[in-house]
């Protein structure tokens, strides 16, 4: 009894039913009175493990938030990009008139930047905020979850295994813990999902418009997702329109295409977007290029590339399980199987929708953005959900098998099953722990305090030359402007990169030419007012470690020439003179002393 026990203890499903009866009052009070003690049992039960899921996704984030403050100067590496130029919010006159703050304010969906500026008309600094909203999205994305594997299968135990994987599967990766808008994806699209399968029409539009203003390409993913479910899908049948679904279709598809407008107006500012013949001709989308796309070996390129890829690293390996969820089904020998609902059948909907678009960005080329964008966040959410209800089933069945056995005294045979329940049990909620990159949030740690405190002591409109992984940073800590930097340098609208290429160029000649002349032309041109200097700039192995900036020709390969012949820089003979600050890794030069 003791497998039995347990089996109705962890498997009871919630929408139990009893018989109907007909054997008076007193009866009918009693079956009432049963099936209420039931409800609040099944309510007891959907707390618990609820509570047990929000405690496992706050305990995550929780890991995230310790580093996210562990020093003062702490930044995830893609918010560097997204939430550098939202200071403005808090303080207008910072990072005035400058070329990479007002690109990124134009690529950044306005939903997304409502946020932030909500938020800072409390005083909250939008670097702290996006240390904060991790944590938040991490627990508002389990309460949506959990919500959609109740009403995809009524057994609570496997809402808990789904929710666990999911939120163990998001911190291997680094996308919550950006902040940026891609972190918004999690909670967005499970509250549609949750809002679809409940069929609240409202829930559905409201969400897919939000989808729109946080993060773009999601909307096409959930509109797609909704013209499929225009028809009713049956094996070996004609599919069935469904007219009942069209008015919720047209109102989404309306209502999310206007709401896509603001960020095409806007993020047009710098059009044209490259095309496909001018991205293969450029080594930025290439191995070793600022943001590698294309690849020589073309199963990589399909399979495993970072942006081109078909197959997301998807951790834990439990989450992997989810792929027998159409076989389980079909099969006899899983008793519980029978409690999934026709809804689940949006599992297999998403992920059809998501491989589609997936083919469709790979044949418009950056159009659509890189087609993972439309893989890698569906599929570890439909994995997730999937893989939770295929272990429920599985240990349920393990457990009849071992109550079997144990009547017919195999012992040896039920040990076996349940150290592999065990097993499967310790790994569910071990596996992270195994692992020295969970959380993986990405964040970086400077350690250049007295840098960025003294340029927060220079005019608001102070501009920074320099080819240091410091330009990375001085934006968002310093709250001052740069020329150029890596993080900033993205090879998609070319009205914007074609200006950091030139600048770029510029600069590498500038500052490894024996003559100043380049170095003062740069400062004129621009109203640089800073020249920062790594110490270790005038080696040669020092260009040739920064291997994003291999992409500019001839410049590069110039600079990298007169290094090993041993020419020295011109901007060398200016360090003693003009210094204004220095440090164990970094000197910044008065550009007025440079150019006197």
């Amino acid at each position: 009894m003791l497998f039995l026990r347990l089996r109705h203890f962890l498997m009871a499903p919630l929408d139990q039913s009893d018989p109907p009866c007909d054997r008076g009052d007193q009866a009918l009070k009693r079956v009432a009175a049963r099936r209420l003690s039931e409800r609040c049992k099944a309510s007891v039960q959907v707390g618990v493990w609820l509570a047990l899921n929000l405690g496992v996704a706050l305990y995550y984030g929780s890991l995230g938030l310790r580093r996210a403050f562990r020093t003062e100067y702490v930044v995830q590496d893609d918010a560097r990009e997204y939430v550098f130029w939202m200071q403005q919010f808090v303080d207008p006159a910072v990072l005035p008139h400058d070329l990479i703050a007002d690109y990124f304010k134009s690529i950044t969906p306005l939903g997304y930047a409502a946020i932030y500026h909500l938020v800072a008309m409390f005083a909250i600094e939008p670097l702290v905020l996006s240390k904060i909203l991790p944590i938040l999205l991490g627990a508002i994305a389990t309460l949506y979850g959990f919500g959609i594997c109740l009403r995809l299968f009524p057994v609570p135990v496997a809402g808990f295994v789904a929710m666990v994987l999911l939120n163990q599967s998001l911190w291997f990766r680094d996308d919550l813990s950006s902040a940026t808008p891609r972190a918004f994806v999690y909670p967005l699209f499970l509250a549609f999902l949750y809002y679809l399968v409940r069929n609240q029409r409202l829930g559905v539009i409201v969400t897919v418009v939000l989808q729109a203003l946080i993060y773009p390409p999601l909307v096409l993913i959930a509109i797609a997702l909704l013209f499929l479910r225009l028809w009713e899908w049956q094996r070996w049948r004609r599919p069935r329109f469904q007219p009942q679904h069209l008015l919720v279709f047209g109102w989404a598809a309306s209502l999310g295409g206007l709401a896509l407008l603001p960020y095409a107006v806007s993020s047009a500012e710098f059009s044209p977007i490259v095309t496909a013949a001018e991205a293969w001709t450029m080594p930025e989308l290439h191995p070793g290029g600022r943001h590698p796309y294309f690849d020589g070996n073309r199963w990589q390129f399909w399979l495993t590339g970072q942006h081109s890829g078909i197959l997301p690293p998807l951790l834990p390996p439990l989450i992997w399980a989810g792929v027998a969820l159409p076989f389980m089904v079909r099969s006899q020998r899983f008793p519980l199987a029978v409690r999934l609902r026709r809804e689940a059948g949006v599992l297999t909907q998403t992920a059809l929708v998501s491989l589609g678009l997936f083919f469709a960005a790979h044949a418009v080329l950056l159009k659509l953005f890189f087609p993972t964008r439309y893989t890698t966040h569906t599929w570890r959410m439909v994995l997730a959900i999937a893989a939770g209800i295929v272990l429920t089933i599985g240990l349920d069945a393990l457990l009849v098998a071992c109550e079997t056995l144990a009547t017919s005294h195999r012992w040896i045979s039920v040990g076996w099953r349940v150290a592999i329940a065990g097993a499967l049990g310790a790994l569910l909620m071990l596996f992270p722990a195994m692992s020295r990159e969970f959380p993986a949030t990405n964040y970086r740690a400077s350690g250049e305090a007295a840098l960025y405190e003294f340029l927060q002591q220079q005019p608001l409109d102070s501009l920074i030359a320099t080819l240091s992984d410091e330009a990375n940073n001085i934006p968002t800590f310093a709250k001052r402007s740069v020329l150029v930097g890596k993080e900033y340098a993205l090879p998609f609208h070319l009205g914007f990169y074609r200006q950091i290429r030139q600048r770029t160029l510029e600069l590498i000649e500038a500052q490894y030419s024996p003559d100043l002349a380049p170095m003062r032309q740069v400062i004129r041109k621009y109203g640089v007012d800073f020249w920062l200097l790594d110490r270790g700039a005038f080696v040669p192995e020092y260009l040739q470690h920064k291997s994003w900036l291999q992409s500019f020709q001839p410049a590069f390969d110039h600079a990298t020439l007169s290094l090993q012949q041993g020419k020295i820089p011109g901007l060398t003979t200016q360090i003693k003179a003009c210094s204004a600050f220095e440090s164990e890794s970094v000197i910044v030069l008065r550009a007025s002393c440079l150019d006197s």
